[in-house]
This record gives C-alpha cells, sequence and structure tokens, in this order.
C-alpha cells in the first residue's frame, strides 16, 4: 500500500543527534519557522557551489559569460577529485553544460574550471571573490577557500548562512533557479542523476543541492512549493543520506503545518562538538561597514532584496570604465619587476594597471572594469608594442 512521505514522515522519532544543525525558512518573506543550531560552524561541502554558481549566473547576467561560451579545462581542474566528469586537460566545456554538472552532479573538476576561467586561471582569487559577496550578502560566518567545498578547516559556513545564500540565489537569478530542479542530466552519451532524492520524493520540492565530506558528513538545502508557499530547508552533517534526506522532509511538512497553523517560530540550540578545535581563520573579506546585517531577518534583507553585490573589494580595483573584464600583462616573482611593467603599461599603452598579489609567490600586474571591447583594444595595443598580455573575465 502506498504511504505518502509526509506521513511517514510525521511519524518518525526525533533524529537528535544524527546530525548538526536544521533550519527551515519561507523563501518569499525570509520567516525562519524552526531554527536548530543554525548559527553553528560547519563545513558546507557541495553546498559551497551554490555561491559558486551564484557568481556564474552573475557573470551570465551580466554578459560576461554567455550560457553558449566554451570554457577550458586547465590540468589543475583536470585533476580535481573525487566527483568529476572526468575532462581532459585542454578539453572545453558549454557553460549551460557546466552549470548543469555542478548543479546536478555536483563535479568538482567543473566547478573548477568555472572558477579559474572567470578568475584569470585562479581558483584562489575566485575563493576570495566568494567570501567576498558572501559579506556583502550578509553571510557573517562564512569563509570560502575553493569552489567546490572540497575539504579544508578553514573553509567554513552555517545552516543559517547556507539558507541566506540560496534565497539569494532565488531572489536575483530567478531565470537560472530551474537548474537545481533538474532531476538528471545526460552528458557525452552518460545520464548523471541529482543526489536530491526529494526532488522525485517530495511532492512540490524544486531543488535545490547536496553536499558530502568525510568531515562535513551529509548536507542538503531541498526547496518546495505547497499552495502559495515556497519554503527551504537546511541540513548540516547528517550521519548518512537516508537522515538527510527525511530531516529536510520533516522539517518542511514542520513548517507548511507551522505557516498553516500560524504557530510561533521555534529555536532550539543543543551541544554539537565544534568541528575543529582550532579557530576559523579570518575571512579575506575587507571589515564589515557599520549596519552591516545581523539578524537572519535584516540578513534576508541585504541578501534578497537590495542590489546586486558589486565586488569591489579591496583586494580588487577597477581602474578604468565599468566592466567586468580585464587584460593581464604578466605574472612576475618579484614585486619590483611587476612594478616595471606597471611603468611600462602606462608609458606605452596609457593604461593605469596595478600589481595583484598571487597568493603563491607571484605578482600579476593588470587591469580591471574593462568593457569586452575596450579590453580587445588593449590588447591588440599591447602586441602591437610588444607587451605578452591576456584578456580575463
Amino acid at each position: 500500500m502506498f504511504v505518502p512521505l509526509f506521513a511517514l514522515v510525521l511519524s518518525m522519532p526525533a533524529f537528535g543527534a544524527q546530525y548538526r544543525a536544521a533550519l527551515v525558512a519561507d523563501m518569499d518573506t525570509g520567516r525562519v519557522l524552526y531554527q536548530e543550531n543554525a548559527n553553528e560552524l560547519n563545513y558546507p561541502a557541495s553546498l559551497t557551489k551554490i555561491m559558486t554558481l551564484y557568481l556564474v549566473f552573475d557573470a551570465l547576467d551580466h554578459g560576461r559569460l554567455s550560457l553558449d561560451d566554451y570554457l577550458i579545462v586547465s590540468q589543475s581542474a583536470a585533476n580535481a577529485e573525487p566527483v568529476k566528469l572526468g575532462l581532459a586537460a585542454g578539453s572545453k566545456i558549454r557553460v549551460e553544460d557546466a552549470i548543469k554538472a555542478v548543479a546536478v552532479y555536483s563535479a568538482n573538476d567543473v566547478a573548477r574550471v568555472l572558477a579559474e576561467n572567470l578568475k584569470g586561471g585562479q581558483e584562489e582569487s575566485f575563493a576570495d571573490l566568494m567570501t567576498r559577496v558572501a559579506r556583502e550578502i550578509g553571510l557573517n560566518n562564512t569563509n570560502f577557500e575553493n569552489s567546490s567545498g572540497l575539504p579544508n578547516d578553514d573553509h567554513m559556513s552555517t545552516a543559517r548562512d547556507i539558507a541566506l545564500l540560496s534565497m539569494a540565489v532565488y531572489k536575483h537569478f530567478p531565470q537560472y533557479w530551474h537548474f537545481f530542479g533538474i532531476k538528471s542530466w545526460t552528458y557525452n552519451g552518460k545520464t548523471y542523476t541529482n543526489g536530491n532524492r526529494l526532488l522525485t520524493s517530495f511532492n512540490g520540492c524544486d531543488g535545490m543541492k547536496t553536499g558530502y565530506t568525510k568531515k562535513s558528513k551529509y548536507s542538503l538545502v531541498a526547496t518546495a512549493h505547497r499552495g502559495n508557499a515556497h519554503l527551504m530547508s537546511v541540513v548540516l552533517g547528517a550521519e548518512n543520506k537516508d537522515v538527510r534526506a527525511n530531516v529536510a522532509a520533516q522539517m518542511l511538512n514542520r513548517g507548511f503545518s507551522m505557516l498553516n497553523s500560524g504557530a510561533q517560530p521555534i529555536v532550539k540550540n543543543t551541544y554539537v562538538p565544534p568541528v575543529q578545535s582550532a579557530p576559523v581563520a579570518q575571512p579575506v573579506a575587507t571589515p564589515q561597514p557599520a549596519g552591516t546585517a545581523t539578524t537572519f531577518a535584516s540578513a534576508y534583507n541585504t541578501a534578497t532584496t537590495n542590489a546586486m553585490p558589486k565586488y569591489t573589494g579591496a583586494a580588487i580595483v577597477q581602474t578604468s570604465g565599468a566592466g567586468g573584464t580585464g587584460v593581464q600583462f604578466g605574472a612576475f616573482s618579484s614585486e619590483s619587476a611587476a612594478q616595471t611593467q606597471v611603468a611600462n603599461v602606462k608609458n606605452k599603452l596609457g593604461a593605469n594597471a596595478i600589481v595583484e598579489p598571487t597568493g603563491t609567490g607571484l605578482y600579476r600586474v593588470r587591469v580591471y572594469g574593462l568593457t569586452d571591447v575596450a579590453a580587445g583594444q588593449l590588447k591588440s595595443q599591447a602586441s602591437a608594442n610588444g607587451i605578452d598580455s591576456y584578456v580575463f573575465h
């Protein structure tokens, strides 16, 4: 006999210590209906890729990418483990396929491809950008070290922050939301199934993303419609896939019931051991300005109502124009050599370049803030003057 999933969930005992944190909230209003340990630090694993896709969607929205563009696979991306498409170094993948590979299959190699192509070949720079944007949209306890969520002790977030990030995607890029609801995707003759089992088992589920590493355990952001309501549940640190899915479904059912009954929000905090003994590294983001969102309600407004982030943290200086394209004029082993190139670019091209440390001992010389046309013209001018360069987005 068929038994509806919600009936099964309502009859289940509490899962208690089988997960670390949980939250359910109204995606249209930002109202948190139930939260448990929502501000405790956890490893986000592949939920990280929600931010990676957020920045990809922003690039699409501003014309820095198109769905039909092709991205080059580096050797570093080809070496990514363990979940991967297995793309060969030097091969290409279309942007739309890359988005599906990340949203559906959570491919680590493709997440790195996106990061490197969007940030001049440097995943580290992309991770810095991820953290700066996190601060701009109210994620106060999140630090990103890579684009995929692969293990790193300083790569941290909370259920609250993951919820805010997911709502920002939903509000800012509704035209791309459907990518998170794809149940399966076929690429090069192989079909990949979405790890979010609620897409096929929970009525109304339309997203969003799973995560797992040995340290983080199993995590899930699940979203669902019922009537006029659209809710989101976040579950972090579940013991296994069954607990992850069942707790997410339980949270959604609980949220819909609370909306119908008009019940007051519930905040629950239970002891969970720290995920690490050492303190989390300070985020690379610039200090938060006065008035930065601290409550979920104000952070929700920051994340979803205010204008899109401008991505102009201290480490990125726009030197001309207002576009999202730039030109790099080499990377040097010493800062003095890089400064010499800055002067060379100024004298021969009339462009105001900056020196940008890479974090790996090199110093890049770059001009930011150009349109695609202006970047192409500057590159041509550099070539005519014997200066090697390349355009980045």
